[in-house]
């Protein structure tokens, strides 16, 4: 008789011996049997629950070839473990005169070794389903006690040996950075650019992308939320960033998400977001088309009027729309009496005490004070078990301070009036001939632009800063296409 041997180790039971434990007692039997075994058909780590296995569809499929006679597996549950899978299998095995046996169990070829192979394949899948729940009820256990129950780790988070989610000093302030650029305007293809140049690397080793920043902005574990299923408890797990900072972040994205042709338009049109109609107070979004002249033109159009749902209002020009807001802010930048007042109020905002930094502080002296004893008992020859586990505990609270105190001084950086100062006279200088220029001073500055058909409302980023400009008449600011041409077609 010819044969084949197939082998099988699941997830569950990771190990390289398994296979060669298996092949090395099938072809013991072999010889003993007389059976000559042409090859082996090996999966790695997958279970035997599916039947989604390549190296089992290839022997399934070479049975019917001819090329050997009996298959020998060291048990019958390597083969399956669904009773339905293994007679369906059996059954077209038979059909190619091809038979399954079990190396180290003792079947008969009658009807009681039919029973006796029914109640082996029985057991198998019980085996199956038994695991199963005590993975689930482990898992679930893990959960309650806010412990890793596997998956990918969050950038700015390593695992204890306790199975605990403790932050990375490494990667942390990285996140933390993430949180707090995006939140100040920058977008997320600058935010990977630049934690590309950090070195900063995704779970699986590869570069950042657009999906990798998406994901880690709406992570909620950064916040300190754990989740298991139905099972969430928040503060479950150290917080890299506030719920503040979170809840702003998230604003930003689905202000981004409802804005229509952002995605195409984010790095030229760049009142995006932020211009309205006054007609239905939708989003104005950019589009541009091509008269019958081939000239391209660029402007916003209401996203109501171009989906047709009622509105009338006439498309603008991206160009005059863009320079008369860019042109507030520039006269906006040159009044000192209102820059003094603006930098008055930014001090008297940061001078309120932050009780959060004096408390770090004194925390991380007391834990300095700690570890420092015990150093000294140490150095003076006390050195148990319980005095190196109360060092590591200490350390690890160390860390956790630290890093802590530092997200707080991120969050908080001292400033001064001249710094102040110099920043606002920096963009006072800026040339609005450079693209990353204008879309800086808009991002800073500018709230909300409302259109309507005989102004413009502009609100900047302070108290008071809503001004509405009327249009001049010999100002052509819609969007006709040319004065000689038809409406531009999108």
């Amino acid at each position: 008789m010819k044969g084949v041997i197939y082998a099988r180790y699941s997830s569950e039971n990771q190990r390289e011996e398994s296979i060669e434990g298996q092949i090395r007692e099938c072809t013991a039997y072999a010889e003993r049997n007389g059976i000559t075994i042409l090859g082996s058909y090996i999966d790695r780590a997958l279970s035997a629950k599916t039947d989604n296995r390549p190296d089992f569809q290839r022997m399934v499929a070479d049975s019917s070839k001819n090329m050997f006679d009996v298959i020998i597996v060291w048990k019958l549950d390597r083969f399956a473990r669904n009773r339905y899978d293994s007679a369906y299998y059996k059954h077209l095995l038979k059909k190619n005169n091809v038979k399954v046996i079990s190396a180290t169990e003792a079947i008969s070829q009658g009807a009681e070794g039919i029973i006796l192979e029914s109640v082996l394949e029985g057991m198998a899948e019980y085996y199956s389903a038994e695991l199963a729940e005590k993975i689930v009820r482990g898992m679930t256990e893990n959960a309650l006690k806010c412990k890793y129950n596997g998956g990918t780790i969050p950038i700015g988070y390593k695992i204890s040996k306790d199975k605990y989610y403790e932050i990375d000093p490494l990667t942390a302030p990285l996140v933390i950075e993430a949180f707090n650029k995006y939140k100040d305007g920058v977008t997320m293809k600058e935010i990977v650019k630049y934690l590309d140049s950090k070195g900063l690397r995704n779970s699986l080793g590869g570069k950042m992308n657009l999906n990798c920043i998406s994901r880690l902005l709406q992570n909620r574990r950064y916040i300190g939320e754990y989740r298991y299923k139905d099972i969430v408890t928040p503060d479950g797990i150290p917080a890299l960033i506030s719920k503040d900072l979170f809840d702003a972040v998230q604003e930003r994205l689905n202000t981004n998400k409802r804005a229509p042709a952002m995605h195409k338009a984010e790095d030229d049109y760049l009142l995006t977001s932020k211009l309205y109609c006054g007609d239905c107070e939708s989003f104005m979004v950019g589009e541009s088309g091509t008269s019958h002249t081939m000239k391209k033109y660029h402007y916003y159009k209401c996203a109501s009027a171009k989906k047709r749902k009622g509105c009338k209002k006439k498309a603008i020009k991206k160009e005059w729309i863009e320079d008369t807001v860019l042109s507030e802010v520039k006269e906006f930048l040159n009044d000192n009496l209102k820059i003094d007042k603006l930098i008055k109020i930014i001090l008297e905002e940061y001078s309120k005490e932050n009780t959060n930094i004096p408390r770090l502080e004194k925390d991380l002296s007391h834990i300095e004070k700690q570890i420092n004893n015990m150093l000294n008992a140490i150095q003076d020859g006390i050195y148990t078990s319980s005095t190196r586990q109360r060092l590591e505990e200490l350390e690890g609270r160390k860390e956790e301070v630290e890093i802590m105190l530092t997200r707080e001084r991120i969050g908080r950086p001292q400033l001064t009036e001249m710094q102040l100062r110099d920043w606002f006279y920096k963009m006072r200088s800026y040339d609005t001939d450079f693209l990353e220029y204008r879309r800086r001073l808009i991002d800073s500055f500018v709230n909300r632009v409302v259109v309507f058909d005989d102004c413009i409302e502009l609100t900047l980023n302070y108290k008071d800063g809503t001004k509405r400009i009327p249009f001049k008449k010999e100002n052509n600011f819609f969007s006709r296409g040319s004065d000689s041409s038809p409406p531009a077609r999108p």
